[in-house]
């Protein structure tokens, strides 16, 4: 921080080609009166208007318009497990590859083999199953012309599920066919399901286990739940707050942190961590008073139960991390989750479980490494004396009331932000990748950390500084990059210590080479020297300092704007423009 303040001295099908004329089928003649014969009498074809899902789909492809109406005279009464059948008609193979094409829930084909040419029904299923990659669909196979693609060879060489002569179909024989069928048809969609449930799971764990931010784990859970179930968007996940069990207590090596907040309550109660839909707003708020009082209870009750709770229009998941946190997501959904849904959801909350505990002690050490840092910075910032032989600052008045550390950590997520913005505006993306935007907030924490090798009373000087005492001052930059760089040492890979270290040397520097200690320019000085050059410099103007009152902010701004290609980045200050907005909000710098 020091002299860091810039005021200091569907579908496009042709028309149905005409229909030929029927030909005669003497062959089949009898067997058509055995149809007939068989079907329930007075039964007629199927033309309700009603959802489409709630009926098996069944396709007819015949070029003989008789069969068609046979077909669906006979399985007009057709019901397997509370649904009927949906016909299609297609009366060539061109026309069944347009309705495939725009239709995608087909359980069951009835093919004939000879349409408009000798083989149109083989090279149809040869469509099936090799371009559209159709596996699930049944075909079977109806021909009243054996001959022409025996029974052996065809059942061989195409992926079909039956082969019958037209002959041989009853109406007890097609009913049969049909229902055996659809069986198969169901339980190979139901395997496929899992198995595309099971994979947006394993995706889903692996894109969630790459967060670092526990809230953005929980917006990726009710993202990828919402994706799982086909539901949504409207969801919310809400935690306890306070501490697990067993955290503290009676014979704890911590009994500082006992799990009871002073007044007899072990937690703060129950708030929103992440939502979606109509709840995205109610990010970070307590549950009561803000949660609508039927989610709220429903939220409620699965806590109690333990246990997922499912409802018509909703459903509620228990979530208990083996470190005993409890977590509560609630889905809106507008249909009935099945048993599949269910046993997804298990499977899913299993596995992302642990993520909530992993996410929480990195985010403990993450807190507990800025601290530390944030108190080595305090001490090199107030000097020798500044604390007392109990460990409290002798400042005591500010130790208490304005946050003792509450600068450094203000200047930390000021250049976070700055940097995030940056990154999200795809700038600098050689500087600022996953790893760097981590702990470039770490980093800002030691900018000033050299300070602990200047007389503090050159620091609190109130007046015009003579040159040997600015000379003083601007060794801290090199003092301080000389003890991050030693320390940097000790860890392998780029770690806050190696940024630290870059930020400590140059942050001083400016964009037109008139800083110090190198008298670097431009983009030779490290983009992260240029970032926290930023956040701090609108930290010291808007708070008092020494030798002046605090600017406020409209005044600390209007300064940055006028020193943009000067002193500062210009790109660094239009990001820092553009999160101002949130950086307001985190309140005013302590004085």
């Amino acid at each position: 921080m020091t002299n860091a303040d810039p005021t200091r001295p569907e579908d496009n099908a042709k028309p149905d080609p005409p229909q030929p004329d029927p030909r005669s089928m003497p062959e089949i003649a009898d067997e058509d009166l055995v149809f007939l014969d068989d079907a329930a009498p007075g039964a007629g074809p199927l033309e309700e208007e009603e959802d489409p899902g709630s009926r098996w789909t069944m396709l007819i492809v015949d070029d003989e318009p008789e069969v068609h109406s046979i077909t669906k005279l006979v399985l007009s009464d057709f019901v397997y497990k509370g649904r009927k059948a949906r016909f299609l008609s297609a009366h060539s193979a061109a026309e069944a590859r347009r309705i495939l094409a725009r239709e995608s829930d087909i359980a069951l084909i009835l093919l004939d083999v000879v349409m408009e040419t000798e083989d149109a029904g083989l090279r149809l299923v040869h469509h099936i199953r090799e371009e559209l990659q159709n596996r699930n669909v049944r075909i079977i196979l109806r021909t009243g012309q054996p001959g022409q693609a025996p029974e052996r060879a065809v059942i061989l060489d195409y992926d079909i599920n039956d082969y019958k002569a037209k002959t041989q179909l009853t109406a007890q024989q097609l009913f049969t066919t049909t229902v055996a069928a659809l069986r198969s048809y169901e339980d190979i969609v139901a395997i496929d399901a899992n198995r595309r449930g099971l994979e947006k799971i394993i995706e889903a764990s692996s894109s969630l286990f790459r967060a670092r931010s526990m809230k953005l784990f929980a917006a990726g859970v009710l993202t990828q739940l919402s994706g799982l179930l086909g539901v949504g968007p409207d969801a919310i996940l809400c935690m306890q707050r306070g501490s697990a069990g067993g955290a503290g207590g009676q014979g704890s090596c911590n009994p500082a942190f006992s799990g009871d907040n002073g007044n007899g309550s072990s937690g703060d109660g129950l708030y929103v961590l992440a939502g979606s839909g109509r709840y995205e707003d109610l990010i970070n708020e307590p549950a009561a008073g803000h949660v609508d009082a039927s989610v709220l209870a429903a939220v409620t009750a699965c806590l109690e139960e333990r246990a997922h709770l499912y409802a018509g229009d909703h459903c509620t998941l228990y979530i208990r991390t083996p470190n005993d946190r409890e977590t509560v997501v609630y889905l809106r959904s507008n249909r009935p989750l099945s048993d599949l849904d269910r046993k997804l959801i298990e499977v899913f909350c299993g596995k992302i479980s642990v993520g909530f505990d992993n996410l929480h002690h990195y985010e403990q050490l993450y807190r507990a490494q800025q601290g530390t840092l944030a108190a080595l910075a305090d001490l090199a910032e107030r000097g020798r004396g500044a604390l007392g032989m109990d460990g409290l600052a002798v400042e005591a008045v500010e130790a208490v009331e304005d946050g003792r550390f509450s600068r450094s950590l203000r200047i930390a997520a000021i250049t976070e932000r700055i940097a995030r913005r940056l990154h999200a505006d795809g700038l600098f993306p050689e500087s600022l990748d996953d790893s760097t935007l981590e702990i470039i907030g770490l980093a800002a924490i030691l900018h000033d950390i050299g300070n602990a090798a200047v007389n503090p009373e050159i620091l609190s000087k109130p007046g015009p500084l003579d040159p040997a005492e600015r000379s003083a001052m601007q060794a801290h930059t090199v003092a301080g990059a000389t003890l991050l760089n030693q320390a940097s040492h000790l860890a392998d890979g780029p770690t806050h210590l190696h940024l630290g270290a870059a930020v400590a040397r140059w942050h001083h520097e400016n964009w037109d080479g008139t800083g110090y200690p190198d008298g670097r320019t431009g983009a030779a000085i490290p983009l992260c020297a240029r970032i926290v050059a930023v956040a701090d410099a609108y930290d010291a103007m808007t708070r008092d300092r020494p030798y002046r009152k605090a600017l406020s902010r409209e005044d600390a701004v209007a300064e940055i704007r006028r020193l943009a290609g000067l002193r500062f980045d210009p790109a660094v200050v239009d990001a820092f423009l553009a999160v101002l907005p949130d950086i307001n909000r985190m309140g005013p710098a302590t004085r």
